[in-house]
């Protein structure tokens, strides 16, 4: 197959939330409409599973194959998203071992599970398709996933990774869950791959300041390419970083790279904080969305703060965001407090 030209980064930061818990602990479903009027770039479905089996394989959404009727107004949500300009991606793989390890293996057996994973792709429309490799995979075993998914989805379809972040400083794979070396990948097979949800939490990175980014991008990492992956709720994983901080770091590396930089990506949308515990966790997106002024093409940012964004930290955890016009006028906007929810077990 000839190579085909790399995909087009946005003039603005990515703004993407991966989306696992669709339900609440009552069992209702986490409402998704909202997102269409906050500036969110991308949504990543989360969690493909292709599950090995000797004579029955089966791809589920979690825990569940993605025709059952719980997820019938997800992905009626899902189209809305789209038609909204919201790329909507699909995450294969992520704490669940298996469905690598399926695919890294003898023809007959990938082509059986590969058919699973196309039939989903193509009967939800997905956009695209972020490979979340946290087993040992071989470098060949990537590389022919990635080939195939392009030429059956053609050079619109979005392939992305999401590796941990010390796994683009060090080629140990002892700092590695994936197996295959990332930079060997980007050599071979980069201008296939649409960017990098870096992991910047759970051991294996920092988004507390800028340094942790700016040391992935000293180590040669296109800043465009690199999205900087943090949590969205202390419940969500170790590493959680306030919004304060947060902000500062976001704010930081835009001073240092510019404007065209990755984004940022957080895990995940339904407890996202300072919303998330009164069923508002969009509030994380559009705070984001303001300090990154992302933008999604053809569509009106309502979500962007424009001027000059100056952050200060207020008692009890309170952000004030404070956005300074050319005559020095401000306005401002208060953020509450964290608050704590229980993820939905039944989706993780």
């Amino acid at each position: 197959m000839p190579p085909l030209p790399p995909l087009s980064h946005p003039h603005t930061p990515r703004l993407i939330v991966y989306h696992q818990t669709h339900h609440t602990p009552s069992g209702e479903h986490v409402p998704l409409l909202p997102l269409i009027s906050t500036p969110l770039t991308h949504l990543i479905l989360a969690a493909i599973h292709l599950n090995a089996h000797p004579t029955t394989p089966t791809l589920t959404l979690n825990d569940h194959p993605p025709s059952h009727p719980r997820n019938t107004t997800l992905f009626a949500e899902l189209r809305l998203l789209q038609s909204s300009g919201i790329k909507v991606l699909g995450m294969l793989g992520g704490a669940a071992k298996g469905s690598f390890a399926v695919l890294d293996s003898a023809p007959a057996q990938f082509e059986t599970y590969y058919s699973l994973l196309h039939r989903l792709i193509s009967a939800a429309a997905l956009d695209g398709l972020d490979l979340d490799v946290e087993e040992p995979m071989s470098l060949p075993g990537i590389l022919r996933l990635i080939d195939r998914l392009r030429s059956d989805f053609g050079p619109s379809f979005v392939i992305t990774l999401a590796p941990v972040a010390t796994a683009l400083l060090s080629r140990d794979p002892r700092y590695n869950l994936s197996g295959f070396d990332y930079a060997a990948l980007e050599t071979v097979r980069g201008r296939e791959i649409a960017w990098y949800n870096a992991q910047f939490y759970c051991g294996w990175g920092d988004a507390s300041t800028p340094a942790g980014y700016m040391a992935v991008t000293g180590a040669g990492w296109d800043a465009r390419r690199v999205v900087l992956g943090v949590v969205t709720n202390a419940r969500n994983g170790a590493g959680f970083v306030g919004l304060w901080a947060l902000a500062e770091t976001v704010v930081g590396i835009g001073e240092v790279v510019g404007r065209g930089w990755g984004g940022v990506m957080g895990w995940e949308y339904f407890n996202a904080l300072p919303g998330g515990d009164e069923g508002r966790p969009w509030e994380w997106v559009e705070v984001l969305g303001g300090l990154l002024g992302s933008s999604r093409e053809g569509v009106s940012n309502e979500g962007e703060l424009e001027g000059t964004v100056e952050i200060k930290k207020r008692e009890k955890e309170r952000i004030v965001i404070v956005v300074v016009d050319g005559d020095g006028d401000g306005e401002v906007e208060s953020v509450p407090a964290e608050f704590e929810y229980f993820s939905d077990m039944s989706d993780s």
